[in-house]
């Protein structure tokens, strides 16, 4: 499976109209500085107060999300640049998917590689609503 370097990240995030290179900007920004970096107040810098969150191990909401992070013990930590281990991200109207590559372990303790798929859905520049392919923990 291959991850992309970052000048192919940089291609990506360039690639489109200009509605979907915006949205897929935010969708990257987001995933950098509050889901890799832990920067819990950059929520409201992108999520809107009505976040719709389908993971089932998070309350939905913007506030929810926070809560989720805070009771995991999210510290944070520098933003990195580039989305470690990113697959793809692709934008279609007000959705943006984002792919990135896991390296877990199965019931024998095995490691294996899969890719995690997340769903971003956008509206007046905030993202609104988000899927993933989570399960309950």
């Amino acid at each position: 499976m291959v991850t992309l370097t970052p000048a192919q990240q940089a291609a990506e995030l360039k690639a489109g109209n200009a509605h979907q290179v915006a949205n897929k900007k935010l969708v990257y920004d987001m995933w950098r500085a509050f889901l890799v970096a832990h920067h819990l107040d950059a929520a409201y810098k992108y999520m809107a107060p009505e976040y719709h969150q389908h993971n089932p191990n998070a309350v939905t909401g913007r506030a929810g999300v926070i809560a989720y992070f805070k009771a995991r013990g999210a510290k944070p930590m520098p933003i990195p640049a580039t989305i470690p281990n990113m697959v793809n991200i692709v934008a279609e109207g007000d959705l943006v998917v984002l792919a990135t590559q896991r390296k877990l372990k199965d019931k024998k303790g095995e490691p294996y590689t899969t890719t995690w798929f997340a769903l971003f859905r956008i509206k007046n520049g905030k993202i609104v609503e988000h899927w993933d392919c989570a399960t309950k923990m």
